[in-house]
């Protein structure tokens, strides 16, 4: 199956960071690929990964990207798919540049913004966007709900427990 979801990167030093995200994925049987395609280094192959991704079959991009973090709005720019942005802790100011610069688009440009590192929230809302349009992955959404929902309560069990 072709992916849906694209998870492009600046640089392979971000690709650790995208491992719990990348898993939620393939747990909820969402075919994705990863990319290396920095939009200051190499900026034509950004423009043509945007301009071709929904012809592709993609659905969702994420934007992956630390210092000043171009990566999402070069994509948004040239895209109609959404676009998520995952701003990376990779510099001195540790993150706090690629949060402001990916959550602070310019209007028309939008780029959704979640935690600095959080790959894991990124790739769940990746996973509501598809599930919007897809009863199977709305359902698995649902058993993620659950289940966390069931590991809270057994922790307050515990807790109670202890501290009687």
């Amino acid at each position: 199956m072709n992916p849906l979801v694209a998870f492009v990167c600046s640089s392979d030093s971000d690709l650790p960071r995208l491992e719990a995200g990348l898993q939620i994925l393939r747990d909820f049987s969402i075919p994705f690929e990863v990319r290396i395609i920095p939009a200051h280094r190499t900026p034509e192959a950004a423009a043509e990964f945007a301009k071709t991704a929904e012809a592709r079959g993609l659905r969702v991009l994420v934007a992956v990207a630390g210092h000043c973090a171009h990566l999402g709005g070069v994509l948004a720019s040239m895209t109609a798919l959404p676009v998520i942005g995952i701003p990376i802790s990779s510099s001195a100011l540790d993150g706090l540049d690629s949060l402001m610069s990916t959550a602070q688009m310019p209007p028309g440009v939008p780029v959704a913004c979640v935690g600095i590192d959080a790959a894991r929230n990124a790739a769940l809302l990746a996973a509501r966007i598809l599930g919007a349009s897809d009863p199977a992955t709305r359902e698995k959404i649902h058993e993620l709900h659950r289940r966390q929902a069931e590991e809270v309560a057994d922790r307050d069990r515990r807790v109670r427990e202890q501290y009687r």
